[in-house]
Parts: C-alpha cells; structure tokens; sequence
C-alpha cells in the first residue's frame, strides 16, 4: 500500500516562515507552550483486525481516538461496541478509494449517484490520483453525506470528520466541500491550520503555510477547533528487512520510532496518525502491512511510551475534548 500522502491545492513557499503568537492549544485553554496531542487510530471498520487492535490501543494503551470508514464491511461490528462505550472518541474516516487488491468496497451513494466514483470492478478507485482526475466535487459531497447519513442512522454520532489516504486534499473544491459539510453540521474537520512545523519538515505535503494558516483562521472562526500540526510519519516505520519479527522486537522498534518522533513536536495541538491492527491469519490477503499496524498497536500499549509521555509532560487529548473546548471560546 501506498504511504499516506496529502497532496494540497496549492505549492510549498520555499524557506516561508510564518510566525503565530498564540497556538491553537492557548486558544483552547490549555496551558502556554504545552504540546497537546490526539493518538489517532484510522482505518476502524476496514476489517475485523482493525477493530480488535484500535480497540486494543485505546482500552489498554495511550491511543485517545480512532475513525471509521463506513463502507467497510466491519463497521457494524464497530459501531455495535462503539454504542456500549460512548466515552470511545471515534470520528469519521471519510473513503473515497478503495486500494487493496482482493478486498474492495463501492460508495454508499450508490454507482448510479455517482458514477465518476467508481472503476471497471464497481468499487471505488484504486488511487487518490485516480479519484481526483474522475471524481466530481458534487459527487464526493455527496458521497461525504451518505457516510455521515449511515452513521447517524446507525446511532454513531461522530466527533470528527478526516480523510482516508488524504483523498480530500488532493483537489481545492474537494476541500471546500469538505469544509462545507464539517462547518454545516458543526463537526471538528481534520486540518493543520496552525504552525505545522512537523508536516512541512516530513514532506508529507505540498503545503503552503500562509494558505493552511488563513485555512485554520476560517474554521476557528466558524466554530470549529483546529489542528496546530499533524504527524503522518509512523505508516513508513516498518521492519520489512526482518521477517516476521517476534512480538517484543516489534514493540521496542515501533514505540522507540514514536519517542525519537516526539522529540519534533512542537507547542499546540498535534494529531498522530497511526494504524492499529491485530493481524489475524486473514488480514496477510487484505494488505501486507501487518508488521507496521501491528507495530503501532504494540507501541500503544508499551508501558515505555506512557512513561515517556508522562514524564515529558505531554497532554493527550480527544476530538471531543477539543469540541468542547472550542464551543466556551467567545
């Protein structure tokens, strides 16, 4: 599978530094100079594995939140605990591809709906690349729309909205509309509107930070809170030169990737992007990254992460948190 790539409208401003005098995190009332941080599990709901190890991540280790791609095949058997433990922060992970080979699913709008959504096989594109040269900007709210629908018909209100693969980045009227749909309905978007020291160091995008920033101000202003930054490094720490590797060396590789990383972050509200997966014998025919999901699961529940995390005075946090926090802002 391809790395996570999030590919904005607009180009990177070479050497351009903008300076913020207050983080989103002092905005949000927590303490000045704080890194706050969201452990974020995505792809819940892909696959009974995925389920098993954000639930994992979450109830014994440091993870704090997850979202759910709600055209997989697993969602219900996530959403059925999700309604027995709604402290659970759990959010929408917006799908608008379809990568694996063998293990495919189509928009819940239907193909007839949004006929520019799907390939030869009736799922939905393989690629980001491919979604954005096909897909209309109506066809992909529409899309957002019967995702958030299915949710809420399933009784699973979510506290935030983000996107799968970075579909949503990949074109400025996906953007928009994406923004649209959160600002409407008043739920949290995922967006690093403020600093975004770490996402501009790691090239994970072609972001120009006067754009993003001017991006954050619109939704602070409309209610909304905001990302300072965003870490979406952890899916390329893999073990691929060790085969099979046994639990314990997995783990220690894994949580000491996560400790050299957080040395880089830096004051404000940072989302951590991970994938926490229990790899069954079934899920090596969905994707051959179990080593690096399982690894994210067992640096979770590495008491040596906690412990560095305590003991460097980082504050985890929640989308919930994060919401209501934003709404006691004047």
């Amino acid at each position: 599978m391809k790395k996570y790539v999030f590919v904005l409208f607009f180009t990177i401003l070479s050497n351009f530094v903008l300076a913020q005098n207050e983080t989103y995190a002092e905005k949000l009332g927590f303490p000045k100079g704080a890194k706050v941080i969201i452990m974020h599990v995505d792809d819940v709901g892909m696959s009974y594995d995925s389920n098993i190890g954000a639930i994992k991540a979450v109830e014994e280790g440091v993870a704090t939140s997850m979202s759910v791609m709600m055209p997989c095949a697993w969602v219900p058997g996530f959403v059925h605990y999700l309604k027995n433990h709604p402290q659970i922060d759990a959010g929408l992970h917006l799908t608008l591809t379809s990568e694996w080979k063998d293990y495919r699913w189509g928009p819940l709008t239907g193909k007839s709906s949004v006929p520019n959504l799907v390939d030869a096989e009736g799922a939905m594109w393989r690629s980001v690349e491919e979604t954005a040269k096909h897909a209309t900007a109506d066809e992909i709210e529409k899309e957002i729309r019967s995702q958030l629908d299915r949710a809420r018909t399933m009784g699973f209100e979510p506290t935030h909205m983000d996107s799968h693969m970075g579909t949503l980045f990949a074109r400025q009227d996906y953007l928009e509309r994406y923004f649209k749909v959160g600002i409407e309905q008043k739920i949290p978007v995922m967006f690093p509107g403020g600093h975004d020291t770490m996402i501009i160091k790691d090239g994970a995008a072609g972001l120009t930070l006067e754009k993003a920033q001017a991006i954050g101000k619109m939704l602070w202003d409309a209610g909304l809170p905001v990302l300072d930054d965003l870490h979406n490094i952890s899916y390329g720490w893999t073990m691929d030169k060790v085969k099979n590797p046994d639990e314990r060396t997995l783990q220690k590789y894994k949580t000491q990737k996560y400790i050299e990383s957080f040395k880089d972050v830096q004051a404000g509200v940072t989302m951590v992007i991970m994938h926490c997966t229990s790899p069954t014998e079934v899920f090596e025919h969905i994707s051959d990254s179990g080593n690096t999901r399982r690894g994210d699961m067992l640096a979770m529940i590495d008491p040596d992460l906690k412990k560095y995390i305590q003991d460097n005075g980082i504050i985890l946090t929640t989308w919930r948190e994060l919401k209501q926090r934003r709404d006691k802002v004047k």
